[in-house]
């Protein structure tokens, strides 16, 4: 009974990741969430994925909720059985989707703390250019605080990736996008310089990453992680440093100088504007500032 439905599963992730080309994270988080409905439908005796009901859907969320998963993961749940029952609408195994309109509970809006312009500056400045590795860490940090850019996009940045004609980076987002981003004079310097030590620690001529290491491969998320984070302590930043905090403090320190929110998702790559809302962040003491400044109708009379 479980093998056709299991296998229904099966399709759907081998789907996702040839022919939607998924990355691998996302299958993995596909095939949690799905064994999961799975798991459900095993409990109710359940022999064809159409005798699952709008009411089952609820019940699930329910019973998530009881078992204290957070809403993000009821949310990430839904998402993927609502795609999944989709999939099996348009195989014409089922009739109709039975997730559909079916929300989950609210999450929280959590803000990423960012690191003031005076500190991150300062933290900047002290990270030494004494051998290779610390300046290719460097360049990678500057590059974080000058673009704005997310860790996956860093890690797989070419060569060919960078444009020192105009200081541009062109960065492959999510859902395969390409934006061209500007970087700064501090980025660009130091970036010079790593390319000057890159060339010594090649192994490969064939290896046309941005950023290696000793082996002469190209780095992994988890090591730009772990490097950052070893900066941090070593320099004595009171916050644990990770690339997406170096990300939002440069997106809350453009929209502060700026007020720019278009701007600011364009340089984030957000697909929405709600989510560079949630990101970043004015302090409203500078929007009553930035108000009483530009709007005509604010200033007191006299």
């Amino acid at each position: 009974m479980s093998d056709s439905l299991r296998q229904t599963i099966q399709q759907y992730l081998d789907l996702l990741q040839h022919q939607k080309q998924y990355s691998k994270h996302t299958v993995d988080n596909y095939q949690r969430q799905l064994l999961k409905l799975l798991e459900y439908c095993l409990e109710q005796n359940y022999s064809h994925w159409s005798q699952l009901t709008s009411q089952d859907i609820r019940m699930m969320t329910a019973k998530s909720h009881r078992q204290g998963a957070s809403p993000a993961t009821i949310g990430l749940r839904l998402s993927a059985s609502r795609r999944f029952l989709d999939y099996l609408v348009s195989q014409k195994i089922i009739k109709v989707n039975p997730a559909k309109g079916i929300r989950g509970p609210k999450k929280a809006k959590r803000l990423p703390k960012n690191i003031d312009v005076d500190s991150l500056n300062h933290f900047l400045d002290k990270v030494p250019e004494e051998d290779a590795l610390s300046i290719r860490d460097k360049a990678i940090m500057e590059l974080f605080y000058s673009s704005g850019i997310r860790l996956s996009e860093l890690s797989s940045m070419d060569l060919d990736s960078v444009s020192f004609s105009d200081t541009t980076l062109r960065v492959l987002g999510k859902g395969n996008k390409v934006r061209e981003v500007p970087f700064g004079q501090s980025a660009e310097s130091i970036l010079r310089k790593w390319l000057k030590e890159r060339a010594l620690l090649l192994k490969d001529d064939n290896e046309k990453a941005l950023f290696i290491g000793k082996t002469g491969k190209r780095l992994t998320n988890r090591a730009i992680q772990l490097r950052l984070t070893e900066w941090g302590k070593r320099l004595g930043l009171n916050d644990r440093l990770h690339p997406h905090k170096l990300r939002h403090s440069c997106a809350t320190h453009v929209l502060e100088s700026s007020s720019d929110l278009r701007a600011v998702q364009e340089l984030l790559g957000h697909a929405s504007i709600s989510t560079t809302q949630i990101y970043t962040h004015l302090d409203f003491q500078h929007l009553a500032k930035t108000y009483d400044a530009a709007h005509p109708r604010a200033k007191k009379k006299k």
